[in-house]
């Protein structure tokens, strides 16, 4: 065993921890062990792209040219992927396409086997890594005095670290689920939708987690064929002959569908740079304005990419822009709204040129995900209820297949979206299914049973409380999420108005936002705001506060160079 190793634990063994043992395998120190704990059998994949959250229908929303760097591209791998892996998929090496999106468990190999490369070139490296599987992780604690990080996995097994990244992935807890029968408190794994039922299901939210759950359902009660030119047509199965799909969306929108990237990794060099950042948070007493990142990391880019469209909105404020882009869309039917947009993302395909906005405002929301710690409360909630409605339904990118087979669903009949507002309630019902309880579009009270219900929101942003790991809430080494409002007055206002997440404290009113505190470095901060230089955490449902809009590889990327810029320094 070498003198004075470092030992590194990886808290999970999915895309953000590859991510992160890349940085570390690229980095050729010999001086950490790295030991990686998955709680599943397998390295890679994750949730998303495992039979925990995928079927054969489901695909990526992102193509072989949209993934960072990892060891070698899709391309190239398939060359000498399994197969049986390219005939179950019918994937073709030979005519491989780096446009298009993928089975998602078709990926999820390919992340698979690129965590294999990255262990064989750590071995090469002389890097000694520990692999641990089926192996989860029961609880976590700080040893200050030792200066090491102590984890309790569920073999029994307790073992000190001198560095803990946390990377447990998503998480979907259940609720109902099991309690009340036809009740799914997510739609994952999806396994647990291919049923047949021959009635209306409710499906909760109109997000790529609400297609990948239609995708499944559709399948199960009837087929899809090809008629012509990507068009499909869809016929129930004999024995579902009155089964249906009715989404409930609070503003009746369909995510906008994929075109062509210009920049396929978000990466804009014109976007501000951490000393601008950090001189425009001196500049505002502290904090970082939304409005300057929305002028200068938004706005501003059109001057060059699209100046007809510059001209349109260089005098819009950031609500006035939001409540014009939105307003055309809540305008049209959204299933002719998802038709045309379908259109126009072919001929941006077809061309290889960008629709710019929506490009920029998947940048925008990319950059200003990490120094939104820095807005204050104030702009935090504007961000929430202003501008991330928009970015939710602008940058999900439908691929076209899942479009062409809404349009299907949607001229059998078979698909229906109901706008419920931000006041509907899902009633439970013990007896099964649920009573979803809205004012519709002529403000009238609806209350509307149904056998099946499949909520469909996402991965949530999980509150402090939920924290799995109790051993570093006793000691006070993390603390929730919280931002500082600019105004007592707006404040005192928010509070009056029923807010239950304003706080007085001793030092001004804060707003308590989802998760927990974290860094820049992606370092847990504790009760006194003190980051902590052993522990790391990029488990997405438990840092939405700080970082409320992640992006998948995207993410995994830059949180794993922050993380590892911090690592390494050591």
């Amino acid at each position: 065993m070498k003198q004075n190793t470092r030992d590194v634990a990886i808290l999970g063994g999915g895309p953000a921890g590859m991510f992160l043992f890349k940085r570390i395998v690229d980095s050729g120190r010999t001086d950490f062990r790295v030991h990686i704990f998955e709680k599943t059998g397998q390295l890679g994949v994750g949730m998303p792209y495992s039979a925990a959250g995928a079927n054969d229908e489901h695909v990526t929303n992102v193509s072989d040219n949209e993934i960072p760097e990892i060891v070698m591209p899709i391309s190239e791998w398939v060359k000498i992927a399994p197969k049986e892996l390219l005939e179950h998929f019918d994937i073709n090496a030979d005519n491989f396409n780096a446009y298009k999106v993928l089975p998602r468990l078709f990926f999820g190999a390919y992340l698979a086997a690129q965590f294999d490369m990255l262990l064989g070139l750590a071995a090469q490296s002389g890097i000694e890594v520990v692999v641990r599987l089926q192996c989860a992780v029961d609880d976590i604690s700080d040893n200050v005095v030792a200066q090491k990080v102590t984890v309790k996995l569920s073999d029994g097994m307790v073992q000190d670290f001198d560095d803990v990244a946390i990377c447990t992935g998503h998480s979907w807890p259940k609720i109902n689920e099991g309690k009340i029968p036809g009740y799914f408190d997510s739609p994952y794994p999806p396994s647990k939708l291919r049923f047949r039922c021959d009635h209306s299901v409710a499906v909760m939210g109109a997000s790529l987690t609400a297609i990948d759950a239609i995708r499944t359902l559709s399948r199960w009660n009837g087929t899809f064929t090809v008629v012509a030119d990507n068009k499909r047509r869809y016929e129930r199965h004999p024995d579902s002959p009155q089964f249906k799909i009715v989404m409930h969306s609070r503003n009746g929108l369909l995510p906008a569908v994929r075109f062509h990237l210009e920049d396929s990794h978000l990466h804009n060099n014109s976007m501000l740079s951490r000393p601008e950042i950090e001189a425009a948070i001196i500049a505002n007493n502290g904090f970082l304005s939304l409005d300057y990142i929305f002028e200068r990391d938004f706005k501003a880019l059109f001057i060059e990419k699209d100046t007809s469209f510059y001209e349109r909105i260089k005098d819009l404020t950031l609500e006035e822009f939001v409540d014009r882009m939105m307003g055309s869309r809540e305008r049209m039917d959204p299933f002719k709204l998802l038709k045309s947009e379908y259109v126009e993302a072919e001929r941006s395909i077809s061309r290889h040129e960008s629709v710019y906005w929506k490009e920029l405002l998947a940048e925008l929301s990319f950059a200003m995900n990490y120094p939104a710690k820095y807005f204050s409360a104030e702009d935090m909630l504007r961000l929430q209820t202003t501008l991330m409605p928009l970015i939710s339904v602008v940058i999900a990118f439908i691929p076209q297949g899942s479009c062409e087979e809404l349009l299907a669903l949607r001229e059998a009949g078979i698909l229906e979206l109901i706008t419920v507002g931000k006041d509907s309630i899902v009633v439970p019902e013990l007896a099964g299914g649920i009573t979803y309880e809205y004012t519709d579009d002529e403000n009238r009270k609806q209350a509307v049973h149904y056998e099946t219900f499949v909520d469909c929101t996402g991965q949530k942003h999980l509150p402090f409380d939920d924290f799995p790991f109790t051993g570093l809430k006793a000691t006070e080494s993390i603390a929730p999420a919280t931002l500082k409002f600019q105004s007592d007055a707006a404040a005192s206002a928010f509070l009056a108005a029923g807010n239950k997440n304003v706080l007085k404290t001793p030092d001004g009113y804060v707003l308590t936002v989802p998760g927990i505190a974290i860094n820049d470095s992606f370092q847990v901060l504790d009760a006194d705001g003190l980051p902590n230089d052993r522990i790391y955490v990029m488990t997405v449902p438990f840092i939405g506060g700080y970082n409320p809009d992640y992006s998948g590889l995207d993410f995994c990327e830059e949180a794993s160079s922050r993380i590892a810029k911090a690592l390494l320094s050591v």
